[in-house]
């Protein structure tokens, strides 16, 4: 970022970019009081979590940078519903992330499992498992699976059942349909069938951590992890394509830029997020910090680690149903219920609820934050 602002500079010599870097846990705090205070930054590089929040301070940058169709018609179609509300551009895409499943090949090549290589030999999610089973039995495979202790990483497999959260006109939970029980069951069975370890998701014991004993078959983690492992050399890893249920999903998350109202520089923040958009600025962003670009014509990026591992990332969100971002974008809603969803789910793993009673007191908690935030 800081050799961007240098060449931006260079051009545009009238104008002075100071970085200042803040902690992420802090992100949220620090907009808050400058705006207050009524000395908002010029713009702020900001993830989902934080962009309901911060909307309404927000430059609309269609009006700025050539209108919303022609703006976003730039950048995957899976992540609009984050950074176009109101039909108010308040966002522009950096980078995005996936969820998605790397593998552990040394332990697969050793059982003789050979993984899909292409969209049009996926496998199920039963198949996926008979899989796992076999690599565990014929391997030195310790675990089958180790999934993220997150609902955000959890929801795939909802998306995947084709169930979701909220409808799309935000107006009431769904979280509770068949879809959802299906889900949440099914990976109860996974958690029963010794696939996935209960250590992970009862005990709190770190994934990534697991995985890279190189005792464990497979991780259903993120993008991230393919910068995060590229240090691993006890064992060959990969990415595979994610098995499908009703529905091939991931769930698209990923930084925005946003410029702020009443900084007094609102035309010359536009100008420069735009500069940061542009084909050539975020491809080298991305490239450099083996991050995915959220640009249509910048998917296949040659980067130095990793490349056919992001190419796969890239085409798990191309087949992404809307329901994931259209969900997790709602980020007034989603902060209300999804501490105790993470607890209902390990309340059922545990055997302690079933997955109805469980989803149906989760889905009374959206319908009650629906209301809350029509009221406010």
């Amino acid at each position: 970022m800081e050799n961007i602002i240098a060449d931006y500079k260079k051009e545009n010599t009238h104008v002075d970019i100071q970085l200042i870097e803040v902690a992420y846990n802090d992100l949220a705090t620090k907009l808050k009081t400058m705006i207050s205070g009524g000395k908002p930054p010029a713009l702020a590089r900001i993830s989902t979590s934080e962009i309901g929040s911060f909307s309404n301070f927000a430059v609309d940058l269609g009006e700025q940078l050539g209108g919303v169709d022609s703006f976003t018609t730039q950048f995957i179609d899976s992540i609009k519903p984050y950074y176009v509300i109101d039909n108010k551009v308040v966002a522009s895409p950096m980078d995005v992330t996936a969820n998605g499943i790397m593998y552990n090949k040394t332990l697969f090549d050793q059982a003789g499992v050979t993984v899909p290589t292409s969209s049009d030999d996926i496998w199920t999610w039963d198949e996926f498992n008979a899989s796992l089973k076999e690599v565990m039995d014929k391997s030195d495979a310790k675990y089958g699976l180790v999934w993220d202790f997150t609902p955000h990483r959890w929801s795939t497999l909802l998306y995947q059942f084709g169930g979701s959260m909220i409808n799309p006109e935000g107006t009431e939970g769904t979280i509770n349909n068949e879809a959802g029980i299906e889900s949440v069951n099914y990976f109860k069975k996974m958690h029963d069938d010794g696939i996935i370890p209960t250590s992970v998701w009862l005990g709190g014991e770190n994934p990534n951590n697991l995985f890279r004993t190189g005792t464990v078959a497979a991780h259903l983690s993120g993008n991230w992890m393919v910068s995060s492992y590229k240090d691993i050399t006890d064992f060959e890893w990969g990415v595979t394509y994610m098995p499908i249920a009703k529905n091939r999903s991931s769930v698209p998350g990923g930084k925005f830029v946003m410029a702020f109202q009443k900084s007094g520089v609102e035309e010359e923040a536009a100008k420069f997020i735009a500069y940061l958009s542009s084909k050539e600025t975020n491809s080298k962003f991305n490239q450099e910090s083996l991050f995915m670009s959220p640009r249509k014509d910048s998917a296949d990026l040659d980067y130095a680690f990793g490349k056919e591992m992001f190419a796969l990332f890239a085409d798990e969100l191309n087949n992404t149903i809307p329901a994931a971002a259209e969900d997790w974008s709602k980020q007034t809603i989603i902060p209300k219920f999804s501490s105790d969803l993470k607890d209902g789910l390990v309340e059922v793993i545990a055997g302690g609820s079933s997955a109805e009673d469980m989803l149906n007191d989760i889905n009374d908690q959206i319908n009650k934050a629906i209301a809350d935030a029509n009221d406010n």
